[in-house]
């Protein structure tokens, strides 16, 4: 295969196109972040890099806390919109109809349209260049109670994930297999 070698760039797609909540329960604000992962099992830890000329930078900086919001292909127009918008000049709660709701030990609020959240209290900080990762942890974990099977069992694909590459937003799909797939010997039939 005949490959074509471009400069560094940021194409490691797809990525989550995240909701993140922040400020206070009085004044809340959500952004759209696209940088974002997770950094180590135990404890729980991710990240978010944030420009700091952004509005939800000094929002994050200030109270040290933030909630990740998961993607959902119903929810793909809001969080397009709170990527484009500022919280400086408008309420984004407000515009997008957001039910906030309060998660305990945290000030700022979750989205109640969003089956999915993370709730992270940052831990430290690296300025990257033209962005500052927040590095936290994990904190709270909220799921709809819709997404369990009646065993309580995550049953991620009724959550409608959707994933951004390249600047294009799609929903999650068909399942190619679960972790160790190809590793795993097949099931011997019981003798009867």
């Amino acid at each position: 295969m005949s490959k074509v070698v471009w400069p560094g760039s940021t194409l490691l797609s797809p990525v989550p196109p995240v909701l993140v909540s922040c400020g206070s329960a009085e004044r809340p604000n959500a952004i759209t972040i696209a940088w974002t992962g997770i950094l180590n099992s135990h404890p729980p830890m991710t990240y978010i890099s944030v420009r700091p000329e952004r509005f939800s930078h000094g929002l994050i900086k200030a109270r040290g806390e933030f909630i990740i919001h998961l993607p959902t292909a119903p929810m793909a127009r809001a969080i397009d919109y709170c990527g484009c918008r500022s919280g400086r000049e408008e309420d984004k709660f407000s515009s997008m109809g957001f039910t906030p709701y309060r998660v305990e030990g945290f000030d700022c609020p979750a989205i109640d349209e969003f089956p999915i959240a993370l709730a992270c209290r940052v831990t430290d900080t690296a300025v990257l260049g033209c962005h500052e990762m927040f590095l936290a942890e994990i904190k709270r974990v909220l799921v709809d109670d819709r997404l369990l099977n009646p065993d309580g069992k995550l049953c991620i694909e009724r959550a409608e994930l959707m994933a951004y590459a390249h600047g294009q937003y799609f929903r999650l799909g068909e399942s190619l297999g679960s972790f160790g797939f190809s590793v795993k010997k097949p099931r011997k039939k019981g003798r009867g």
